[in-house]
Parts: C-alpha cells; sequence; structure tokens
C-alpha cells in the first residue's frame, strides 16, 4: 500500500496551488477535496485542517488570486504607459492565462455562482468591482489626456469591458485559440 506525503508548513500554499488549477480548468463544482488530495499524496483530513470547508478553500482563493491580480495592475500603474497601452497589457494578463490552458478564476467561479457559498460570491463580486475600479480610474485619465474617447461613463465602459473579456475568454477556449480573444480584445481597446 502506498503511503501518503506528510503535511508540511507549504501544504496550504500546495492546496491552494491545486485548487486553483482545478477551478480553472474544471470549475468550483468540478472537483473535490478527494482531487485534492490525490494531487498532493495527502489524506483528506489534512486538507480539511487547513481548509475546513470549500468554502473557506474557495474564499482563501479569491483573496490570494486577487492579490496577485492586484500586483500586476500596480506594475501596469508604475509602467508610465499611456491609457490605451494600460488597456493592452490589462488584456495581456487574460491572454497569459488563456497561454496557460485556464481560465480566469472568478470567472470561472461566477459561471457556478448559483451554488456557491455567500463568502465566496462575496469574494468573486469583489473580485469584478476591483478590477471595474481600475478600469474606470484608467478610463477616466484616457479621457481627460485625450487619448481615449468613448460615450458614456466611464464605470459603465469599464463593466463593459470586463464582460466583454470574460465572455471572449470562455468563446476562445471553447475554440482553443487564443487568438480569438486577443483579437476581440484589440478591437475593444482600438474602439475607445
Amino acid at each position: 500500500m502506498a503511503r501518503k506525503a506528510t503535511a508540511t508548513a507549504d501544504t496550504p500554499q500546495r492546496v491552494l496551488d491545486v485548487a486553483e488549477r482545478l477551478v480553472q480548468t474544471r470549475g468550483f463544482n468540478g472537483f473535490s477535496y478527494a482531487d485534492i488530495a490525490a494531487a498532493l499524496g495527502i489524506t483528506k483530513a489534512s486538507l480539511h485542517y487547513h481548509f475546513p470547508t470549500k468554502a473557506e478553500l474557495g474564499r482563501r482563493l479569491i483573496e490570494r488570486y486577487e492579490s496577485r491580480f492586484l500586483e500586476a495592475l500596480a506594475a501596469i500603474d508604475r509602467s508610465g504607459v499611456d491609457a490605451r497601452e494600460m488597456l493592452r497589457r490589462y488584456a495581456t494578463i487574460y491572454v497569459d492565462v488563456l497561454r496557460a490552458n485556464r481560465m480566469c478564476l472568478c470567472g470561472m467561479l461566477a459561471s457556478d455562482y448559483a451554488t456557491l457559498a455567500k463568502p465566496v460570491k462575496d469574494g468573486v463580486k469583489h473580485f469584478f468591482d476591483s478590477n471595474e475600479e481600475w478600469l474606470t480610474r484608467v478610463l477616466e485619465a484616457g479621457r481627460k489626456a485625450g487619448t481615449l474617447h468613448f460615450a458614456g461613463p466611464p464605470a459603465v465602459v469599464a463593466q463593459s469591458l470586463v464582460g466583454s473579456l470574460e465572455g471572449a475568454m470562455m468563446l476562445a477556449r471553447s475554440y482553443g485559440e487564443v487568438a480569438r480573444f486577443e483579437a476581440v480584445a484589440e478591437r475593444l481597446i482600438a474602439e475607445l
């Protein structure tokens, strides 16, 4: 009989790594603690020690994913490029995820939204709110600088961008063509 690996100090991060991959490829309802335990060679009891419920695991996944995403947005802010290039770099975050044969974590969670626990639902909304707030600031700055030209309030345009990019990501995945996403993203940005 094969022995189970011993849980270590980095077990929570390893669990999050595997769970993130599973959510991004299968969806939140497409995996169980048994899948994670098998991938890591640890017991389900060890998983429950670190993440007592799947809802807690989901909440922590979103926190970590959003933190990394916000770091990427801060790097774009520091780059000193104009608003249109900032939007292109934003879209590149999605492209990088697609090239890794994954989907946006929160986009995948949103597809399971009706079945999620409230803390996970709240985390999904917070992630998208944070994205829309950042995009709104970029759009406002671009309009003020005269580099972006669009009708309507920047917040509504930001919502449209997030929704369009998430949808384009789903379709690109369906076709197995990252170029589909890139073409949609470039057109969206060019029209601003």
